[in-house]
């Protein structure tokens, strides 16, 4: 064990030497794990509301303690500072042939959790997949899609390419409802019939105040829109779905018909069934 391998910088490094320095290296990562954990489930509730913020600080302190545990085990086993530069020199010449990837999603990873673009429990859509936050970690972000699959995001994803965080800043979200009417409908009623669904429903906000629109005029329908602001954007799937339903049902009770494509096809100037072409008549002949 205490055989020397190799040297840095006149620091001999021997087998016992490496499998202190990977012990306090495992017991420092574990440490940082307990840390985070105590500080985002039990101390930082009780001054920091926001549980993304508090998510980033516990994780930055996460950090911090692995940083410094990685120091001390290198001091530990005697390779001091000079020869740490040696050990991050070499870790730079990996970095240029192949750990550019895994380097750009760890400080992507940080500007995440500094910039906070997004932060636990947002509703995101990045690579048309749409779903909440639920873990930032050093190389990459969990996301639980709206089927609930999760799906593992690198970090360089949201610094690098457009990323829409319907959560950011305010979690309201616009409603738009498209539903066609048949071109002999009331126009009045139609509009009443809408404004009624948007009053009796409890489950939209009811400021800002919804609004109806006659948007444009298709093949066989009046196009409406009922454009609606719920309070959590989450919800948005479910309160779409009690509304279409509120609108069938209250269309039903004033007899407003929902038209589907329909084509009528009218025929001219039909030649009569027995009508020689051209004074041409064809034969058929049995066995031919």
């Amino acid at each position: 064990f205490n055989t020397t391998l190799f040297e840095l910088k006149d620091t001999p490094v021997t087998l016992l030497s490496i499998c202190i320095f990977i012990f306090f290296l495992i017991g420092f990562t574990y440490l940082g794990s307990f840390v985070k954990r105590i500080l985002n489930n039990k101390v930082l509730p009780r001054f920091i509301k926001d549980p993304g913020l508090r998510f980033t600080l516990s994780r930055m302190t996460q950090y911090v303690v692995m940083i410094i545990g990685m120091l001390v085990s290198f001091l530990f086993v005697g390779v001091d500072l000079t020869g740490l530069a040696v050990i991050f020199g070499f870790l730079s010449v990996g970095i240029g042939f192949g750990l550019q990837n895994i380097t750009s999603n760890f400080i992507s990873g940080l500007i995440v959790l500094f910039e906070r673009p997004i932060s636990i429990g947002d509703r995101v859509l990045v690579n048309d997949i749409e779903g909440d936050v639920q873990e930032i970690n050093i190389r990459s972000t969990t996301v639980r899609s709206i089927n609930n699959i999760s799906v593992i995001v690198p970090n360089s994803e949201f610094i690098s390419k457009n990323v829409v965080n319907y959560s950011y800043g305010d979690p309201t979200y616009r409603l738009v409802i498209d539903v066609g009417v048949a071109y002999g409908s009331d126009l009045d009623l139609v509009l009443k019939a809408l404004n009624e669904v948007a009053e009796e429903s409890e489950s939209i906000l009811h400021t800002p105040k919804h609004d109806v629109h006659l948007r444009s005029f298709g093949d066989s329908s009046w196009n409406m829109k009922l454009i609606v602001w719920v309070g959590n954007v989450k919800e948005h799937y479910s309160i779409l779905n009690e509304l279409n339903q509120a609108i069938v049902r209250k269309f039903r009770a004033y007899d407003i018909e929902i038209p589907f494509p329909q084509r009528d096809i009218n025929f001219r100037n039909a030649m009569p069934k027995n009508e020689e072409v051209k004074g041409e008549k064809k034969e058929v002949k049995s066995g031919e």
